[in-house]
């Protein structure tokens, strides 16, 4: 009877420490930002104008996806972003960036691509770093925007893209352009790429190849 109970114990804590480690973020995962539907709905931003296009009601708003890049003492964060291009920074730094008006963050959902070699994907995301942010949303140039970046840095075996390209949409739901992309495209000197194979934060969260990871993200 002592055996038995001595054995059920180890198991239980075998258990439990392996369901602690498959909650800890690991390096390669993607790190998705989250806001309601509505936020700043009227702000005329990239983020209202993202989620006029790509926002489903009901459902949160994915604005921006970031790669992790964890280490033994530390997590670096590689993205693209208007602010900073595509850059490498500490964790703090990403925090800080996406703290909202009200000082609160927003919703962070950490996914795991399957099937892939996360730490050539983390090492090739680093040598975009220094590029500038894709404003113009297309894919033959040398910047890069949030899911152009992962897209680029998650390979398969034969060096191809493991998230697809879709034709984007920049429309409304009521099929109105929104005043921000027509104003956005017009500095640019270009028409609104409607139609042109891309990714978007929204439509890469439902891939296939990403499950879930129940981890938080620790800083500041």
């Amino acid at each position: 009877m002592k055996k038995t109970l001595l054995l059920f114990l180890a198991l239980a804590l075998a258990a439990g420490c392996a369901q602690k480690q498959a909650g800890q973020l690991r390096n390669g995962d993607l790190i998705f930002v989250g806001l309601p539907l509505d936020y700043d709905a009227e702000g005329g931003s990239m983020d209202a104008a993202i989620a006029s296009a790509t926002g489903t009601p009901g459902e949160l708003n994915l604005i921006h996806v970031a790669i992790a890049e964890v280490k033994a003492d530390s997590v670096w964060i590689i993205d693209a972003t208007i602010r900073r291009g595509v850059d490498r920074h500490p964790l703090d730094t990403f925090l800080t960036d996406f703290t909202l008006r009200d000082g609160s963050l927003p919703e962070f959902i950490i996914k795991r691509v399957k099937g892939v070699d996360a730490d050539a994907a983390v090492a090739r995301a680093i040598t975009y770093c220094g590029r500038g942010y894709d404003t113009c949303f297309l894919p033959d140039n040398e910047e890069q925007y949030c899911t152009e970046l992962v897209q680029n840095s998650y390979l398969d075996s034969e060096g191809k893209p493991v998230f697809e390209s879709a034709p984007m949409n920049f429309l409304a739901s009521d099929g109105t352009m929104p005043p921000y992309w027509e104003w956005l495209f017009g500095l640019l000197g270009m028409d609104v790429p409607q139609g042109v194979p891309g990714t978007n934060p929204q439509d890469m969260s439902k891939s296939p190849l990403l499950e879930t990871v129940d981890a938080e993200l620790q800083g500041r």
